[in-house]
């Protein structure tokens, strides 16, 4: 089957959607598909994507179609994108669609059905109650210049969870909704980097525990949250640091104001985007893993705090409560006390703490893994394709 994924950007730094479709094209590749993906790229983009995509297995067999970045005419228009995405599209079976307001998808949709070809979208989150509050008019007008028709056409949409299904609902799209989880490859989690390594890196005594927050540095991500829960969690626990990890994505100068309003300068270490063993290493010498975000729709963060085996505190709007059922941590309201208060219990108790590491990993390795999701999405692109006469 020839697999097509179209994705606005793929760098890294943009956070979980391009992360998942390096992965799940390369999980599909390996079970014997052409996989393709087309996106927009710089040559710095492409270096870093491709150091990543070493340690991913079957990253390799992915093909890729890059476009230039581009600029406010052809961001509108796709000028460029069209005949491109017209070759590559011609003989696909399915298209694979990342993301709802940008033109390219829609231009995307629009080729597809021309041809006569199935093909999906994954809104990752943004299509519930609260991503459709930021900036409400713009997304109005971008559904009624385009995006709902696409939505409407689509074969099924890619739904990351069942919260995501009902917070979709008021929109009243006609496509029917699948569920289709992230995941973990188990081979990059097997074999774990040592606890004592990270601290190291970035100067924190070896004594000194810590909680890891890594994410984007956005607003959605609850780092002020994050900052008043921290104050709180400091006085309790004066052997404990907090790390923040992440590329900047807006909220980066508020969140030091914060550290500094609350005095915490000496206590919170902010160390920039991790990677590959770099991210696996900080992980692991976690004490406890936060994410107290505002909104999500399948942290790729918080399944891999979980397969290296670190206990999870997340908020309700991270949409996975299988971390409270599987007993992996805790899953807690959006007030700094009940974030602070969780993360507390995790740092008091470190026999439960490794106990929660034990049941993630094992939640995520049972149920999380790329290609257990590979086989669903394929399975599903045959199920929506179109009989043949």
């Amino acid at each position: 089957m020839k697999i097509v994924h179209v994705i606005t950007s793929i760098d890294p730094d943009s956070g979980g959607p391009q992360a998942v479709v390096m992965r799940l094209a390369a999980a599909q590749a390996s079970l014997g598909h052409d996989v393709r993906v087309v996106s927009q790229a710089d040559e710095r983009t492409l270096a870093r994507v491709a150091r990543i995509g070493a340690a991913i297995p079957n990253f390799q067999h992915v093909v890729w179609h890059i476009l230039p970045p581009p600029g406010v005419v052809e961001t509108i228009l796709c000028l460029k994108a069209r005949p491109f995405l017209a070759r590559i599209l011609s003989n696909a079976q399915h298209v694979h669609l990342h993301g709802v307001w940008e033109p390219i998808l829609a231009c995307a949709a629009a080729i597809a059905v021309r041809n006569g070809v199935p093909y999906c979208v994954c809104p990752a989150g943004m299509l519930d109650t609260w991503s459709l509050e930021q900036k409400p008019w713009k997304k109005r007008l971008a559904l009624a210049l385009g995006c709902r028709r696409m939505l409407d056409r689509a074969a099924f949409l890619h739904a990351l969870n069942h919260d995501e299904v009902r917070l979709m609902g008021p929109l009243g799209l006609r496509a029917p909704a699948e569920i289709i989880p992230n995941g973990v490859f188990v081979e990059e989690f097997e074999t774990l980097p040592s606890a004592s390594d990270f601290p190291a890196l970035i100067g924190l005594p070896a004594e000194r525990r810590f909680v890891l927050f890594l994410s984007r540095l956005h607003y959605k991500k609850g780092l002020d949250l994050l900052a008043n829960a921290f104050q709180l969690v400091a006085r309790q626990c004066p052997d404990v640091d907090l790390v923040v990890a992440g590329p900047d994505g807006g909220a980066e100068d508020d969140f030091r104001d914060l550290v500094r309003r609350f005095g915490l300068e000496r206590r919170v270490f902010m160390v920039g985007p991790l990677y590959g063993k770099t991210k696996l290493q900080a992980f692991v010498a976690a004490a406890c893993f936060c994410l107290p975000s505002r909104q999500e729709g399948f942290s790729i963060a918080i399944t891999e705090a979980l397969a290296c085996g670190t206990p999870a505190v997340i908020t309700d709007a991270c949409h996975f409560p299988e971390v409270a059922t599987a007993d992996a941590g805790a899953v807690v309201s959006l007030d700094p006390m009940d974030i602070a208060t969780a993360v507390i219990d995790v740092l008091s108790h470190p026999l439960a703490a490794k106990s929660m590491g034990s049941n993630g990993r094992r939640l995520v390795f049972e149920n999380y893994t790329w290609p257990r999701i590979a086989r669903l999405t394929t399975g599903l692109y045959e199920a929506y394709r179109p009989a043949t006469v």
